[in-house]
């Protein structure tokens, strides 16, 4: 038997299977704090400012993950004095201030402080793992499964998820400072991509992200083709997990990642204080 990850420390690996072990509280904050480093690796901002422990993240507004207050590491200083810092920093940039918050951030009552703050709960989300050793997949990758480059990736993306102008460029200049190996990948059907998503792989872990199918073309299998396309892709690449980050209420793709065989690990959801 051997550990598969330091970080994830109860993934262990038996007969060339990954098994999650049940877990201490420390061991599960391990776990999660790995997930989310990955996480951010895998979705850069532009820039990042680390303040006690905590990081901030920027990225002109695209997306909470890329414009927040990660609270991941012990800090020094309270968290009120840090509270107050982060929200000039981000009201200097006409930013909402956003915290992501997990049951593993520091310090321990940082949710129920930024509530009694006027901070409202969003988008709460479901992070899953894959133990692709155990999943059903097919040796040869869809016929379908295109990998495109990054520049005709991304405009399929925006046309499918409807990005435009200044985001478009941010989104673009994301995608560009991934720093792991990245798969842009698609699905072309009579000579037209109906879906794509965007792979990251790093340590034998694969991420999951931006996954989108065509609006004419859903409820057809195709997230799901590609979903499993990009799962065999990886684990010809040597991949032992699979990861990605679902919001609660999106009933479809939650269906559609279980019947995959994703499992709840952990979740996520970020506090945001809208006031100027």
């Amino acid at each position: 038997m051997k550990i598969v990850s330091d970080s994830l420390a109860k993934v262990t690996e038996e007969n060339g299977s990954i098994t999650l072990k049940k877990q201490s509280s420390f061991e599960k904050n391990s776990m999660i704090l790995a997930v989310e480093e990955l996480s951010i690796n895998a979705w850069p901002a532009l820039q990042t400012v680390l303040i006690d422990g905590w990081v901030l993240r920027f990225a002109n507004g695209f997306s909470k993950r890329a414009n927040s207050i990660n609270p991941l590491y012990p800090s020094k200083r309270t968290a009120t004095e840090k509270i107050a810092a982060c929200e000039k920093i981000y009201r200097d940039r006409d930013l909402p201030v956003v915290f992501k918050m997990t049951n593993a951030a520091y310090p321990e009552g940082l949710d129920s402080l930024l509530a009694e703050r006027g901070y409202q709960t969003e988008s709460a989300t479901s992070v899953q793992l894959l133990d692709l050793n155990n999943c059903d997949l097919s040796s040869e990758l869809d016929t379908a499964f295109t990998p495109l480059t990054l520049d005709a990736w991304q405009s399929d993306f925006c046309r499918m998820n409807g990005i435009e102008g200044k985001n478009q460029t941010t989104h673009r200049l994301m995608l560009q400072s991934i720093i792991p190996a990245a798969c842009f990948a698609s699905l072309r059907v009579e000579d037209r991509i109906i879906a794509c998503g965007l792979g990251i792989l790093q340590g034998g872990f694969l991420g999951l992200f931006d996954i989108v199918t065509s609006p004419d073309c859903r409820r057809r299998g195709y997230g799901e083709r590609l979903v499993r396309s990009l799962l065999s892709w990886a684990k010809h690449q040597g991949a032992h997990t699979a990861y990605l980050q679902v919001m609660l209420n999106n009933a479809p793709s939650l269906r559609l990642y279980a019947r995959i065989g994703f499992q709840e690990t952990y979740q996520y959801w970020y506090r945001v204080n809208h006031s100027p």
